[in-house]
């Protein structure tokens, strides 16, 4: 199946998610505590999550949590590229697909980020990841050598997906009912 197909495919999915925030929360904390139990995670002290959209994987309350204890990036989307912002929850706006990304000003390098938690639209087992088409994750993705953790709702796990030579594979993916881990050296 194309990409393309893919993506409509799981995009009809997520218009069909009606859940109880108590519930979306149960979600949450179900994949992120599995996630905290990770070598690399423990060891890590720089990571970047993403705001979730209404359509994602919850993020939230996590990014919320884990800023307590650990240096916590957002993403911004500035032309076709992302960059690497400290998140404060103080300092977000709306920003580029209706994002909320901070506002703060001073850049981290992709190089200084111990952990990376990644979208998706789709991901297989092979650690192959199905983004909304526009490279954004791909492009940070190949500057950085962090662990990559590719979280989603089960129904997001699928059994293959296209994958081109330029597409970033993950090491670990986490959903409700599914902990994979591809490889630590890929």
């Amino acid at each position: 199946m194309e990409k393309n197909a893919i993506r409509k495919i799981i995009r009809e999915l997520k218009k069909n998610i009606i859940l109880p925030s108590d519930y979306i929360s149960t979600l949450e904390n179900q994949v992120f505590s599995k996630m905290e139990m990770l070598l690399e995670f423990k060891n890590s002290r720089n990571i970047l999550m993403y705001h979730s959209l209404a359509d994602e994987f919850p993020t939230r309350n996590t990014i919320e949590r884990w800023a307590r204890e650990r240096n916590i990036f957002l993403p911004k989307v500035v032309g076709d590229d992302l960059i690497l912002l400290p998140y404060s929850r103080q300092k977000l706006a709306t920003g580029a697909y209706g994002i909320e990304e901070p506002t703060t000003v001073t850049p981290v390098s992709p190089s200084q980020i111990d952990l990376i938690i990644v979208p998706a639209m789709a991901f297989d087992s092979w650690g192959n990841r199905l983004g909304r088409g526009k490279g954004y994750y791909d492009r940070l993705l190949s500057q950085s050598a962090a662990t990559r953790i590719g979280i989603g709702y089960d129904f997001q796990l699928l059994d293959c997906i296209p994958a081109e030579p330029h597409d970033i594979k993950m090491h670990y993916i986490f959903t409700p009912n599914c902990s994979i881990t591809i490889c630590n050296q890929i």
